[in-house]
């Protein structure tokens, strides 16, 4: 979307204007990233005060950073904001966002993404901010990680946790994973869903051309796989039944949308195991033509191991296509628990290759899939249902500034 044309009702314009700061870690190419210029976008255009704080852009990711300038919100780069863990550039940014509030003096802090998450609660519960709010986009501690390294997540969470008036979780899967891991109870927790924008995200009439665009037949079976090239999403395990799934369907396509660190990886996989023929490296596509490839597509797979929500598999479905994915994090609710899209268990790849196979195989049943989980996406996932409920939870905190 172009964020500054979010189309606000009036009545969400409501008097009382306040000051909103927003602060993530990068502006890569995200869902996380995208749900906060959405926001950022949304607020601007209701009349409030808007502040977006991150850290470096840097990597094959891509950047939100020009849709970031164009939602109206006031940017704030904070070099020593980083991803990674480091002592010496943390307490520097923590430094710089308690710098940053004393001179915005917002109303509400916002805060996204774990590190950007914990930095900013801290900073902003020490400078005294009477809203300060976190959501939690995906889950910072998970089970491919060293025991070391998940409890120091859990335990830095559990902290941050004390020093917000508001966790926010993107479906209900990440209230409750912080509550089994002692983070905090569920009913610190609202849900607002990342919300996706209908009228950019539709069926359209424009898939033969863009399979073409892309030297795709017609009448070829394509699969997709729309997410940053990063181990946890799963290509390597839709590689892992590609042999089976061409034997079943010949003329087979697998299209990876986006980069990422492991690109190198799946492309000389791809070329060792002779897959050149039937997987395509889309790379970065301008936001503009994502949903003509959604469109362009027989299925949207999304194998992740960690997932918060599944933003792009809501676009699938609103785009009018049908999704299979593992079922982890917040994908069963997208799934509607498999009746608006089909759900596999995490990394069985058997049942992700007999997913995938029956819908190719049956047209009537993937069409019916696609048809339920439109309705399930534009009815659960919209963009302006979303920032509604910002708006709410922002004004819970405490009165606003009066303009």
């Amino acid at each position: 979307m172009t964020p500054g044309a979010f189309r606000w009702s009036a009545a969400a314009n409501i008097a009382a204007t306040m000051k909103i700061l927003h602060v993530i870690t990068r502006l890569i190419l995200g869902g996380a990233q995208q749900n906060t210029v959405v926001s950022c976008a949304a607020q601007v255009a209701a009349g409030h005060q808007v502040w977006l704080a991150f850290g470096p852009i840097y990597g094959p990711e891509g950047t939100l950073l020009p849709d970031a300038e164009r939602s109206g919100a006031t940017i704030e780069q904070v070099a020593s904001l980083r991803r990674s863990v480091s002592p010496i550039h943390d307490l520097r940014a923590y430094d710089a966002l308690r710098r940053l509030i004393r001179r915005v003096q917002p109303d509400i802090v916002h805060t996204h993404s774990s590190k950007a998450g914990i930095l900013g609660r801290a900073a902003a519960w020490r400078e005294g901010v009477g809203g300060v709010v976190h959501t939690v986009h995906g889950l910072p501690f998970h089970d491919r990680q060293s025991q070391i390294v998940h409890r120091l997540y859990v335990h830095a969470e559990r902290w941050a946790a004390r020093r917000c008036h508001r966790l926010i979780g993107i479906t209900q899967a990440m209230a409750d994973a912080f509550e089994q891991a002692g983070v905090s109870a569920v009913d610190q927790f609202e849900i607002v869903p990342s919300g996706v924008d209908a009228a950019l995200f539709h069926p359209g009439d424009d898939r033969s051309s863009t399979r073409a665009a892309y030297g795709i037949d017609a009448d070829c079976p394509v699969v997709g796989i729309v997410a940053r090239l990063d181990a946890l999403k799963g290509h390597d395990d839709l590689l892992d039944v590609l042999a089976d799934l061409v034997r079943d369907h010949p003329g087979l396509r697998v299209v990876f949308v986006g980069d990422g660190y492991h690109r190198a990886v799946l492309e000389q996989r791809v070329a060792d195991e002779r897959f050149d023929a039937h997987v395509i490296f889309a790379g970065l596509v301008p936001a503009t033509q994502v949903p003509s490839l959604y469109r362009a597509l027989d299925l949207m797979v999304l194998p992740s191991y960690q997932e918060g929500q599944g933003r792009t598999l809501v676009e699938a479905q609103m785009c009018g296509c049908a999704v299979v994915g593992y079922n982890v994090g917040g994908i069963g609710e997208v799934c509607d628990d498999g009746r608006a899209g089909r759900l596999v268990p995490l990394g069985d790849r058997r049942a992700l290759r007999a997913a995938v196979h029956e819908l190719l195989a049956d047209a009537v049943e993937r069409r019916a899939l696609a048809d339920r989980g439109r309705e399930h996406a534009c009815r659960n996932f919209s963009q302006e249902t979303m920032i509604e409920r910002l708006e709410r939870i922002y004004r819970s905190l405490g009165p606003a500034e009066e303009p």
